[in-house]
């Protein structure tokens, strides 16, 4: 299905509606978005939101996982959010003129939209796509958004929503469908665009380098690993609940967000302390994965084939020794005594390594490029050290165990904040 100036089409009619887009660009580019009319829009979907007018649409999601999303809709999409985070990401907008310095004329300075926004979105993420797009449209661009094959419908029916509460917004929303093995379809909508935001692993992002024109803005937010790091445990007060936070992370979560645990990491080089941890943590984790297992077949079907994966490997001597494997009920912790950021199998399946301090530097300018979050249990006393350590390697965000993948507003992503990134900065001569 395609969303066209407000209405729906049929993905056969892509090649067709593409050239009429082309023609309707440079007009399109004349016209100015207030942001004021996205918050409005945004405000309204909130309020229908918290209504309950959408809960048809989340029958999918297990009823504790909606109340989060609604809890958390409540804040994010609030006017008074929308203004901080314009004002945090963009600071002022409003143009100004330099300084006179003799010798040299004044100039007006202003940000503007890129123009052309095209959103490659990942399906990793609910709610991803149609979040993407409202940043493009806070910043005024118009935007192309290729929705995630794994989208169930829901990220079209927000956006049509937004253009029922706003019409004029329907001429800067457009999207498709389109399968990512659509190589020309994709071509074409990159070479409308002035930059290409793109969500994914390293083989989406490289596919799409590829098909971005030359002089085309590549905003990347690609693949990161997150990993927890647990030291001197028996001095932490509330060790339990420390743990218990961080199973019910791991268990929400699936591991399926880039901020998600895929390691964890015990300040210790005797691999006898990390399977002493492991054996106190599968409990919680044992505990957090059952009070989070779906009814819905198909994901019940997806991490039983991901547990059978696991179990091939085992067999054929590519996955860590069956000694090395703590299982309980829909989870298990696989032990290995090398220190390197990898992706686990997910699915409640955590990886637990050792990481003494002092090689801490070395693990992360290995894995440099998949930095992002960090999660630390540790004595209070040690966290700032900690946190400080993380941050020189190249982490991005450090947070407690239980909270690696919990929103604070305000917040970058990636170290950058999107809004900047979809807009420039013009200089005008006086």
């Amino acid at each position: 299905m395609i969303l066209f100036d407000g209405k729906t089409y049929e993905s056969s009619e892509q090649n067709r509606l593409l050239s009429q887009l082309r023609k309707k660009i440079p007009a399109l580019l004349s016209k100015t978005l207030s942001p004021e009319v996205v918050i409005e829009a945004v405000e309204c979907l909130r309020e229908d939101l918290l209504a309950g007018r959408f809960d048809d649409l989340l029958t999918s999601f297990p009823k504790d996982i909606v109340e989060t999303y609604k809890g958390q809709a409540a804040t994010l999409l609030s006017k008074e959010h929308l203004h901080l985070k314009l004002d945090t990401e963009l600071g002022s907008t409003k143009e100004y003129e330099t300084e006179p310095i003799e010798g040299f004329s004044q100039i007006r300075v202003k940000k503007v939209p890129l123009g052309v926004l095209f959103h490659i979105s990942a399906g990793n993420m609910d709610f991803l796509p149609a979040y993407s797009l409202v940043e493009g449209l806070l910043t005024g661009n118009i935007n192309i958004l290729k929705l995630p094959s794994a989208d169930n419908g829901l990220s079209l029916k927000l956006i049509q929503q937004l253009i029922e509460y706003r019409p004029e917004l329907s001429e800067y929303i457009y999207v498709f469908d389109t399968a990512s093995t659509d190589i020309q379809g994709m071509q074409k909508m990159a070479q409308l665009s002035n930059a290409i935001s793109v969500w994914g692993s390293d083989m989406a992002i490289s596919a799409v380098r590829q098909l971005a024109p030359t002089g085309a803005k590549l905003i990347e937010w690609g693949q990161k690993l997150g990993f927890c790091y647990v030291s001197n445990l028996t001095e932490v007060p509330n060790a339990d609940d420390e743990l218990t936070a961080l199973a019910k992370h791991i268990a929400f979560t699936k591991q399926l967000l880039c901020s998600s645990c895929q390691v964890i990491y015990v300040d210790t080089d005797d691999m006898g302390q990390v399977r002493a941890f492991a054996e106190r943590f599968l409990p919680f984790l044992e505990k957090a994965a059952n009070e989070n297992a779906s009814d819905e077949i198909g994901i019940r079907a997806r991490d039983t084939l991901v547990a059978y994966t696991q179990s091939l490997k085992r067999i054929m001597g590519t996955e860590s020794r069956e000694d090395h494997v703590l299982r309980g009920r829909r989870c298990s912790l696989i032990l290995s005594d090398d220190s390197e950021l990898a992706l686990s199998p997910m699915m409640c399946n955590v990886l637990v390594k050792p990481l003494p301090r002092e090689r801490v530097g070395k693990m992360l300018y290995k894995g440099r490029y998949y930095l992002q979050t960090a999660g630390l249990i540790c004595p209070e006393e040690d966290r700032a050290d900690l946190a400080a350590l993380f941050v020189q390697g190249g982490v991005t965000r450090v947070t407690r165990g239980g909270n690696m993948s919990v929103y604070f507003p305000g917040e970058c992503h990636d170290g950058e904040y999107a809004l900047s990134r979809y807009m420039k900065i013009v200089n005008v001569e006086v």
